[in-house]
């Protein structure tokens, strides 16, 4: 990226895919291991410092949860397609027994054929059972017998904490399998989606992330999984100690909608459009019979008018924007953007009331309205 570039986009573009999409290198995977396990194998007297038996704990006990997934996807080649089969295309994280597997979205996204390779190095089969582009979150599910699809340990992010230890695995470059450590170094990051939309609650790590390591877990030193890796911020592709992270909260949203629906229905409250100003979000446009609509609250006014033209009558149309309501909160949570706007409708669930607060004509007035499902 060139140094001249406007910030602005200097964020997006250096925010690159921890798997590369177009090339599909390796994958990365997080581990973690139960403290009942055995640190140091029974045969062996060498002494551990006790930094190197939390690392050793966590590796064995969240190896066998980690699994490399390689596809294949169609590229047109000239005036042909040609079937090119990526190489370690990702990681993914055991869910159940059933043969589930957590990734990312852009790992599968256009692929033909998936495989995945568990950790006694055995290749299956998989299907995508589920995907939310919106959230870069897909769930496939891999033929394998149960003896081999080792659960991983969910945990919670909502007590995280900025200099707590972490750790990842997975499989980059295609060194598959690799162990790295570090940090949370920021909390609450937004992550841009190809979407368009904004990931929320991101974990900021500086654990060494690479391509191919999409998909993997991120891990507490408890083998909790607490986040997926899903993205890096790197000028040349490769680790330059940002990396970022799905936190499990907004996984265990996700995550149970894809194996039952395989999608996300998401709270929707029907507001169209909105324009951001310094006074909140100008409401312009409702959906129809939408959930806004019968609330009550108003958005820009076509005004309709005919005039006389010579013998001709002309029907002419000028936009009130005067009378549109302005948001400025939502459950007594203020909101600036579009996007906050949305973090706060779709943490709840389709039928669900929630207060909207606006500003109509000089006074505040809260609005309940009654979130329908996103069609």
């Amino acid at each position: 990226m060139s140094p001249g570039t406007p910030p602005r986009r200097a964020v997006a573009q250096t925010l690159c895919c921890a798997c590369a999409v177009a090339v599909l290198h390796g994958t990365w995977v997080a581990v973690a291991v139960r403290a009942d396990q055995p640190v140091v194998p029974a045969e062996t007297g060498r002494q551990f410092t006790p930094e190197e038996r939390t690392n050793i704990t966590v590796y064995e006990s969240v190896n066998r949860s980690v699994v490399n997934i390689n596809t294949k996807a169609t590229v047109a080649t000239g005036l042909f397609l040609m079937e090119v089969p990526s190489e370690g295309a990702g990681s993914g994280i055991v869910l159940d027994k059933q043969g589930h597997v957590l990734t990312n979205f852009h790992v599968v996204d256009g692929a033909r054929e998936i495989q995945v390779v568990l950790f006694d190095g055995s290749a299956h089969t998989a299907r995508i059972v589920g995907i939310d582009p919106a959230t870069d979150v897909a769930v496939i599910r891999v033929e394998a017998p149960e003896t081999l699809l080792q659960p991983v340990q969910f945990g919670s992010s909502n007590d995280l904490r900025v200099g707590q230890r972490v750790f990842a695995i997975g499989n980059p470059f295609g060194l598959e399998r690799t162990l790295t450590t570090g940090i949370i170094s920021s909390l609450n990051r937004s992550l841009p989606t190809r979407t368009g939309r904004t990931i929320k609650s991101i974990i900021q790590t500086d654990a060494a992330i690479n391509p191919g390591n999409s998909g993997g877990p991120l891990v507490d030193s408890g083998s909790h999984l607490i986040g997926m890796t899903t993205a890096i911020a790197s000028r040349t592709g490769q680790s330059a100690g940002v990396g970022f992270a799905i936190p499990v909260g907004t996984l265990s949203r996700i995550v149970p909608q894809l194996i039952q629906r395989g999608k996300v229905v998401r709270p929707d409250a029907g507001i169209a459009r909105v324009y951001q100003s310094d006074a909140g979000l100008v409401v312009a446009e409702l959906a129809p019979e939408g959930p806004a609509e019968r609330a009550g609250m108003r958005g820009f006014r076509v005004i309709r008018e005919r005039k006389r033209q010579g013998p001709f009558t002309v029907e002419t149309a000028r936009v009130d924007r005067a009378g549109a309501d302005v948001i400025v909160a939502v459950a007594g949570q203020a909101v600036r953007t579009a996007d906050d706007f949305l973090s706060a409708v779709e943490s709840r669930n389709p039928g669900d009331q929630v207060l909207i607060t606006v500003s109509r004509e000089g006074h505040k007035l809260d609005v309940p309205v009654v979130l329908d499902a996103e069609k």
